[in-house]
């Protein structure tokens, strides 16, 4: 009950509660894609995104809503109400040119693990090609991201 209430309110008030609310939106995003990909996903694909969650947050909270806000994802696209695959991968790019920074935040090791929760071939063809276009998007935006610099020029005449 108690985790059920919380959950309630962390989905009414994410924005307002939770620090920096918009990665973990986008995260929730690149796994809700990738899991959606697979129709019969289950519990399976779940323990991964929580498991990942706790990697890289380490705070039991943050990786629950992470899961929950994924599941949300994946319910709004089960439901069929205007929200697809193609759709949070088009917001995944929109979040991408506005927040460069978010390249960080594609890790390609857990959706790997995702694609073995899958027993159709069709769907997890589906979910790697997903996976080589994260990888692409990632290193598109980590070339753009990163300053150019130059060495800086030495004088080496002795006068």
């Amino acid at each position: 009950m108690a985790f059920n209430l919380k959950h309630y309110i962390f989905r009414a008030f994410r924005e307002l509660l939770l620090y920096h609310h918009n990665s973990l939106e986008f995260r929730a995003k690149l796994f809700a894609a990738l899991i959606a990909a697979n129709e019969e996903h289950g519990d399976c694909e779940l323990k991964i995104v929580q498991d990942a969650g706790m990697t890289i947050y380490k705070d039991d909270d943050r990786a629950n809503t992470l899961r929950l806000t994924v599941e949300e994802y994946l319910s709004k696209v089960e439901e069929d109400n205007g929200l697809a695959i193609d759709e949070l991968i088009d917001d995944l790019i929109k979040d991408l040119k506005q927040y460069p920074r978010y390249t960080d935040k594609i890790t390609i090791e857990p959706y790997l693990h995702i694609t073995r929760c899958c027993k159709d071939e069709e769907s997890r063809i589906y979910q790697e090609r997903i996976i080589s276009l994260y990888q692409r998007l990632k290193d598109e935006n980590s070339k753009k991201s990163k300053p150019k610099t130059t060495a800086p020029t030495i004088d080496n005449s002795c006068q």
